[in-house]
């Protein structure tokens, strides 16, 4: 008889997971906090159904940072490619677009994707329970603790092996509210404290400029932190800055801002003109000629640009040198005074340390648990990254826990 396996959270790690272990022959329940599943899915869907990204794979497992090796193993085992095929299985056609992005076709809404999802889950045999939370461990090893929201029923389940896979810290109406954290602390594993990843950086506007500028994008810009820079677009918002580049920069912001002082961002509004042309069209700014005008005719930045130049330059009147415009429209500081709130934040860093776990993702101190997706302490940008990386965690620890309940684990 097949073994019983529990899978904790209705995540896209759980999900994935519970479609390769029931797929190889395990009886699987799924357990889900909230009234539905994937509601963290369906959401990232609303922007634009980003599901994974074409880049090359030793590029793509970079983007997780110092999680880097780690990540190329997870991505080997399950890649882009895979979850592609995946989703072609259910009848999902996807496509790469031009920013080597992957998206489903625009016939295929996101809650199309994983309604298809949820309905090969039930041919294979999977038992969806919502509205089940997790309470913690129970007291003998192995067990957990649930509990039946809509009756507050407590009870504990004796799976042959576990998998953990609650979500993050960020946007809690979805239900990744990160209230498991404390419970595994309590159960003596080792966790890292949340802190907001993806998010926009807050910037100590003045009441002019807020009034006066709003909410406006900047494309085509490229932003630097110390030796790291990230082209795209930049959108001014009444609180700071956010959007993809300051999104990719979240965790090097992150580290600057825990020295206490203000992080430094700069930003570069003319990324696509070379060097030498730049100085040239400075060098041929008419006399009398007011700036507003000749950005706007000559290098095509117009609003809010002057404006935004006159926030943000040194205390002064504007430079009126060719080299002094120069530093200012290719280097323009950008004093980040902090991070928007944890739950604003498309994803969180922080969660169970990478020392809590072996090398198949199962808790060194509870035997037969394992934990994947956001639960773990990773970031990697937006993109695809965060999803792939996801699946991808989930895919590994449904393989370790094939191999644990075959007793084929190598320790």
């Amino acid at each position: 008889m097949p073994a019983t396996v529990a899978i904790i959270g209705g995540g896209p790690a759980g999900l994935l997971a519970a479609w390769q272990l029931a797929e190889a022959g395990h009886a699987v329940a799924l357990y889900e906090a909230q009234a539905t599943v994937g509601r963290k899915f369906l959401v990232a869907g609303h922007g634009g159904f980003n599901l994974s990204n074409s880049e090359p794979t030793a590029a793509f497992a970079a983007r997780y940072g110092a999680r880097h090796p780690e990540f190329a193993r997870y991505l080997h085992q399950f890649s882009p490619d895979a979850l592609r095929r995946l989703l072609a299985e259910l009848g999902i056609d996807t496509f790469v677009g031009t920013s080597g992005r992957v998206f489903p076709t625009p016939n295929h809404k996101p809650a199309h994707v994983l309604r298809a999802w949820l309905d090969r889950l039930r041919a294979l045999g999977v038992q969806l329970h919502t509205r089940h939370r997790w309470l913690g461990f129970g007291p003998e090893p192995g067990t957990h603790r649930l509990r039946r929201e809509a009756t507050g029923e407590e009870f504990v389940i004796r799976p042959a092996a576990t998998l953990l896979t609650l979500g993050g810290a960020s946007w809690a109406k979805t239900g990744s509210d990160g209230r498991w954290l404390p419970l595994l602390q309590a159960a003596g594993v080792e966790c890292v404290p949340f802190a907001p990843a993806n998010c926009g950086a807050e910037v100590a506007w003045s009441a002019f400029f807020r009034e006066k500028v709003g909410r406006q994008p900047l494309k085509n810009i490229a932003l630097r932190c110390g030796t790291h820079t990230v082209r795209g677009e930049l959108l001014l918002t009444d609180y700071g800055v956010e959007g993809t580049p300051v999104y990719a920069l979240t965790s090097y912001l992150r580290a600057a801002l825990a020295t206490g002082e203000p992080a430094l961002l700069h930003l570069h509004l003319k990324p696509d003109l070379p060097d030498a042309q730049l100085r040239q069209h400075l060098a041929r700014r008419p006399a009398g000629a007011s700036l507003a005008s000749f950005l706007s005719k000559t290098l095509r930045l117009g609003p809010p640009v002057p404006t935004l130049l006159r926030e943000l330059a040194p205390a002064g009147p504007l430079p009126t040198t060719p080299d002094g415009l120069f530093s200012l429209l290719t280097a323009l500081p950008l004093p980040v005074t902090g991070l928007r709130p944890l739950d604003e934040a498309i994803s969180t860093a922080g969660g169970v340390a990478w020392e809590a776990v072996d090398e198949h993702l199962m808790l060194r101190h509870k035997p037969g648990t394992f934990v994947a997706g956001e639960m773990l302490d990773w970031e990697a940008p937006t993109g695809g990254y965060l999803l792939q990386g996801c699946f991808s965690t989930g895919a590994w620890a449904a393989r370790g826990i094939g191999e644990f309940l075959s007793g084929e684990m190598v320790k």
